[in-house]
């Protein structure tokens, strides 16, 4: 009797593999596609090269650490952590990168000095190469759930220790993670340090596989933001409304026109070219605007189409706005850095990225959520019993400094990671 031949063993590539194999085939083409969006404004033309791993800045001799955050919010967490590596361990070169042109002007006017700043190369095999080569960093520390895989493992290769901290997954990242549940094993098992932001993110790493240290939102941490020379005086402590997006100053143009009592407004756009644009809104609902870049006349609207200005408006202010959460898919923003400088905030209910801080202050009576029909009611009620905003402002600043020093306290984690 012929012995049945033995079936042949299929090995199937994983996903990394895969993912690594596309990512190098459309390098060739990744020039091109940077180009195009750099004529769309999405990149800096002068600074294309450090998108591909090449840089002019000559790497200082010694040990790296790299911090990487993607845009605005995340890079902005950094700072705290910069700072520290500045005063305690100066003889340490600081590489910051991140991956929007918003978030490289901002951190050009907040790094320190002695940090430096980079795009975060495009995530293909080669550019991941040259960045790490280039570089060569002893620890790199990601921030929230940038889980790039080529610059993982390019690094990782390198024998750079890693960090993923403030580490949150959302609810699309973690279910697209669980249909590739050995391609999230293999990436998380390479960090020598996951602190989660939370409690619902901790549970999320480690049934990916992530072995989680402990929690520390570094969102929380940071110092209150710096103040500019205030050149604007208001007849009144002004209403302010931070970081709108499209969609968002019309709901809040429309809120502040139906005002009984108006003050005098900061409208502060998330994307400062946008400033004309809304101009244009608010004289349709017969108010006056002016912007800010240019010479200041007293107007209903001021719109503060300039950067690194909102810890004067917020010093200014005598209520807030935090937006990002009046519009579905933007997921809020920051709503510390008015705790921070005792400014009663108000949101909109769209707030997952801020999901745990917007929780903790809700539940210390240190914010106001409102939908977007109920926003000119809200403001309203502020104006009218300015006593009772300012007692909210003060729950909601002993809410964010206690966890501010539990935040402190994960920075001295990473910084032992530091060699």
């Amino acid at each position: 009797m012929l012995a049945r031949p033995r079936r042949r063993r299929v090995i199937r590539p994983g996903a990394l593999s895969l993912y690594r194999a596309a990512t190098g085939l459309l390098e060739p083409i990744a020039p091109a596609l940077l180009a195009g969006r750099a004529r769309k404004g999405k990149e800096d033309p002068a600074r294309l090269a450090e998108r591909l791993g090449r840089a002019e800045v000559v790497r200082p001799a010694g040990p790296l650490v790299w911090l990487h955050g993607a845009s605005v919010g995340e890079s902005l967490s950094i700072l705290p952590l910069v700072e520290r590596l500045r005063a305690e361990r100066p003889e340490v070169t600081v590489l910051v990168t991140s991956g929007t042109t918003t978030s490289a002007a901002l951190l050009a006017k907040r790094l320190p000095a002695g940090a430096i700043h980079q795009y975060v190369p495009v995530d293909a095999p080669g550019a991941a190469r040259r960045f790490m080569a280039r570089w060569k960093p002893s620890l790199a520390v990601f921030v929230e759930s940038e889980l790039w895989p080529n610059l993982l493992l390019e690094a990782k290769a390198a024998g750079t220790r890693l960090a993923l901290v403030s580490a949150k997954l959302s609810d699309r990242s973690f279910a697209s993670w669980q249909r590739r549940p050995d391609a999230a094993r293999q990436l998380l098992s390479g960090f020598d340090l996951i602190l989660a932001q939370d409690a619902r993110a901790h549970e999320r790493l480690e049934a990916l596989g992530g072995k989680v240290a402990g929690e520390a939102d570094l969102k929380f941490g940071a110092a209150p933001l710096p103040s500019t020379a205030g050149d604007v005086n208001f007849a009144r402590p002004p209403l302010l409304i931070a970081s709108t997006h499209p969609g968002e100053d019309e709901i809040a143009l429309d809120a502040i026109a139906a005002l009984p009592d108006r003050p005098p407004v900061v409208l502060a756009p998330r994307h400062v070219e946008r400033g004309p644009a809304i101009v244009e809104l608010a004289k349709a609902r017969g108010l006056t605007a002016t912007l800010r870049s240019q010479s200041y006349e007293a107007a209903d609207i001021l719109v503060a189409d300039t950067l690194g200005e909102m810890g004067l408006w917020f010093r200014l202010a005598g209520n807030s706005v935090i937006a990002g959460s009046l519009v579905p898919d933007i997921g809020g923003h920051n709503p510390l850095e008015a705790a921070r400088l005792d400014c009663p905030a108000i949101s909109g209910p769209f707030v997952e990225n801020w999901a745990s801080a917007f929780a903790g202050l809700e539940a210390a009576g240190g914010v106001v959520m409102t939908s977007s029909e109920g926003l000119r009611d809200a403001i309203a009620a502020d104006l009218a019993d300015p006593a009772a905003a300012k007692a909210r402002a003060a729950r909601a600043r002993t809410f964010v400094d206690r966890r501010d020093s539990e935040a402190r306290a994960g920075l001295s984690r990473i910084l032992e990671l530091v060699p």
